[in-house]
């Protein structure tokens, strides 16, 4: 059985395009969790996805590593109805400004016995260092306080990855512990 969200969730509904969606909202970002047919059109890069949200279109690519990720974990949790499809998701991020797609953030799987849920992100390349992660993962956090099986974030940095880690930094992360080339952070609710 899904797991249920809290009604506490910043996640509303709103009208986008023309449609109904559930997504937050930051102060700039607009952050939607995709559905499964969402992802089939987010993996085709084709711009599909966007005029179906009617955003601009944009360039951005899809790795054979995030390729591979979709077909063989996010699609399959997406459709299993006894998973929460928003832990098993991209949630994609909007800027409100240009209306256009920035980049995106995914749980890796529901969260454990211990309420820990760990997160994954990226800023399309064409939008890094504009801050929009660390308000992406601020406002993802602020999703998941609200809800009562989460206690804690983790995530898990390359070493070398200074911008990533700063943006676990400048939400609260704490660095907690290292191994095979990464860094391991922690958020807790606590």
């Amino acid at each position: 059985m899904p797991n249920k969200i809290s009604n506490k969730s910043p996640l509303f509904l709103q009208v986008w395009g023309n449609q109904k969606l559930n997504m937050l909202e930051t102060e700039r970002l607009l952050i939607k969790p995709l559905n499964y047919d969402q992802l089939i059109k987010y993996m085709a890069a084709n711009n599909s996805l966007e005029e179906e949200l009617g955003l601009r279109n944009s360039s951005r690519t899809i790795s054979p590593e995030l390729k591979e990720a979709l077909e063989e974990t996010f699609l399959p949790n997406v459709a299993d109805k006894t998973k929460n499809y928003l832990y098993s998701t991209l949630w994609t991020l909007v800027s409100k400004k240009d209306n256009i797609m920035v980049g995106d953030i995914c749980f890796c799987g529901e969260p454990d016995e211990g309420g820990n849920i760990e997160i994954g992100y990226g800023t399309y390349e064409e939008f890094r260092g504009q801050g929009y992660m660390i308000e992406g993962v601020g406002g993802i956090i602020s999703w998941a306080k609200g809800q009562a099986e989460i206690k804690n974030i983790v995530a898990s940095t390359d070493e070398t990855n200074i911008a990533s880690s700063r943006i676990l930094q400048r939400n609260k992360f704490e660095e907690n512990g290292s191994g095979d080339s990464k860094l391991h952070w922690l958020l807790s609710f606590g």
